[in-house]
């Protein structure tokens, strides 16, 4: 039994950790089509915005709390600048907008490297994060709940938004059919301009906890990008709820491939498991249901 609470902690923890760096993605790439490779980079912003603010503040604590707002502000600003200056040009290319945004994610991955230099740098965490919590018998580390935490607490007021606010009704109402939303009145440009914000917001929310579980460095983007698009294939495009269910189900089948393997093989089986799935049901977990006379 401590095994097998120990692999399915281990893999909610590492799902938690694929939601957060996916969450944003979905609702980005399931609204516009656009294969946004610069989210890492967003992600990497929102993880040296903790490393500043830690360095100005100096109270580990403080600074976790002032870091993720701030971090979803910074993440979220880059976004914005990102739509404004080069994708909203390249609507419905998504190939183009995937060559476009790998170009700026090199460009401010060497950014990083000229403003805080190559090598890693750590982030401290607070004191009431360190040491384990004692779940049926297990010594858990209270940096996994907190992140754990924080992905659930991401995911239900994303849930609100898109439910309750006018601003998501237009999102929803944009994703489903842009053409007919914009001829209902909605204002898509703007609508893309707020929902490219949240999305990038969100991947600085995930820096700034990624920052809890080691160095960070200009590099940190890379190491869950393709599990980021991954978790939104599976899940099905533009869906939340199927984002949610294939971020932890991915951590819950790489945890336990790991526990009879090594990391590396664990995540060449999660890719081959990925890649059968997807051959059974390209449209992923969770798809539009929609009415057709063809």
């Amino acid at each position: 039994m401590d095994v097998l609470f120990s692999q399915l902690f281990a893999g909610l923890s590492l799902g938690s950790v694929l939601l957060l760096a996916a969450l944003g993605l979905a609702l980005t790439f399931g609204q516009m089509g656009v294969i946004n490779m610069a989210h890492g980079e967003f992600m990497m912003a929102g993880a040296y915005t903790a490393f500043v603010v830690q360095g100005v503040v100096g109270n580990a604590g403080v600074s976790l709390l002032v870091s993720l707002p701030l971090g979803f502000l910074v993440g979220g600003l880059l976004g914005l600048l990102l739509e404004a200056t080069l994708i909203h040009r390249m609507y419905k290319r998504p190939l183009d907008t995937l060559l476009v945004t790998w170009g700026v994610a090199l460009v401010l991955q060497q950014v990083a490297r000229d403003v805080f230099g190559a090598p890693n740098v750590d982030v401290r965490a607070p004191a009431w994060l360190s040491g384990a919590v004692d779940l049926f018998g297990l010594a858990v580390p209270k940096t996994r709940v907190f992140i754990l935490a924080l992905a659930v607490v991401a995911v239900v007021a994303l849930a609100v938004v898109l439910k309750v606010t006018p601003l998501g009704r237009r999102i929803r109402a944009v994703v489903q059919n842009r053409d007919l939303a914009e001829a209902s009145g909605v204002s898509t440009r703007t609508t893309d301009r707020l929902t490219f914000f949240i999305g990038s917001g969100l991947a600085g929310i995930a820096g700034v906890a990624l920052t809890l579980l080691g160095s960070i460095g200009p590099t940190l983007g890379t190491s869950y990008i393709v599990d980021a698009f991954l978790v939104v294939v599976a899940g099905g495009i533009g869906q939340i709820k199927g984002t949610v269910i294939a971020a932890f189900a991915l951590g819950l089948l790489q945890a336990t491939f790991e526990y009879s393997t090594t990391a590396s093989i664990a995540k060449v089986l999660v890719f081959v498991v990925i890649v059968v799935f997807l051959q059974v049901r390209p449209q992923g977990l969770v798809s539009v249901r929609t009415r057709s006379l063809a």
